[in-house]
């Protein structure tokens, strides 16, 4: 988001111990009495921000970070060959988020998040609507099986010697088949440099996508130290191949659980990975969410989309 206050770092941070193996870190920062929020990254796998917050009035909210599981500060760490990946579904997530709101003490919050973080809000808000007090989202998915084969596949219409190279990362035996589940099982291999390699095939692949955005960045996605970018793509592809355990169209078919949670959108035009008529079905599902579309955006963003996002937490401190 657009800086607007001065940095903040965070004032507390700990481990929530899930009881299954698993310590999710999470830290707050701002203002202990303040109205609750929860950042909720991408990825999946991405991890949350280290950087010091400057887009959250540090007088008004109560900033809540975290790191899902297996990426991040949360242990185990994904590039751990050693941590089970069978611990870590979009349902375990969601339990993980509630239980860090119960073990806060708040109330509700205030959600906020892209990319695989919408799908991630969607899905805990369906389930909690009362915990929620807002929304906004950018760069929206629902991560239907629809999405994921247009971000892995289709869009290789538009760039096809690098979706050709993607392909080719995969055992020749394999890539006329699920190709997200030949990446998983390479992801899995007990030999570092086999997933070394595999992941970035996979990010080289990702940073293709957004190559001709406007506001696409070189290396977005593979720049990242190793151990992360092994456990960004062991992450995506466990959940991708699976369609993240969600039934195709789920989230929109329950988006009436949304209603009374005002939430704003925000989507660039250009998005290759995520196009915006998932956003524009959403938006007509759920009256109470306002849809901004920007001309001049993409899956990175721009300043005016960052600026669109920013208003809405502003808003929201209203509300």
């Amino acid at each position: 988001m657009v800086d607007l206050y001065p940095p903040t770092d965070p004032y507390d941070s700990g481990f929530l111990d899930t009881g299954d193996g698993n310590r999710v870190y999470y830290e707050q920062l701002g203002n202990p009495g303040g109205k609750p929020a929860l950042a909720v990254h991408g990825g999946p796998g991405s991890g949350a921000s280290r950087r010091p917050s400057r887009a959250w009035d540090p007088e008004h909210y109560r900033l809540v970070r975290f790191d899902q599981r297996n990426c991040g500060r949360s242990t185990p760490h994904a590039a751990d060959p050693a941590a089970d990946m069978s611990l870590n579904t979009t349902q375990h997530l969601i339990d993980d988020m509630e239980r860090l709101r119960e073990h806060l003490g708040i109330e509700k919050w205030l959600l906020s998040g892209g990319s695989w973080g919408a799908t991630l809000i969607l899905a805990y808000a369906q389930q909690h609507p009362a915990r929620v007090t807002g929304i906004t989202l950018q760069a929206v998915t629902t991560t239907r099986r629809s999405e994921i084969d247009w971000l892995y596949r289709g869009a290789g219409r538009f760039y096809p010697e690098a979706w050709d190279r993607f392909r080719d990362g995969v055992p020749a035996g394999e890539r006329d088949g699920d190709l997200l589940a030949a990446y998983a099982r390479l992801m899995e291999n007990p030999d570092r440099a086999v997933r070394e390699k595999a992941a970035a095939d996979w990010l080289a692949w990702e940073d293709a996508v957004i190559s001709d955005e406007p506001n696409g960045q070189p290396g977005m996605y593979s720049d990242r130290e190793v151990d992360d970018q092994i456990a960004f793509v062991r992450i995506c592809a466990h959940f991708f191949s699976n369609g993240a355990w969600l039934a195709e169209d789920q989230l929109l078919r329950d988006a009436h659980r949304l209603a009374g949670i005002p939430a704003v959108l925000v989507h660039g035009r250009h998005d290759m990975g995520s196009p915006v008529q998932t956003a524009w079905e959403l938006a007509k599902a759920w009256p109470d969410a306002r849809l901004q579309i920007f001309e001049d955006s993409g899956h990175a963003g721009s300043l005016a989309m960052q600026e669109a996002a920013r208003a809405a937490v502003e808003e929201f401190k209203r509300s």
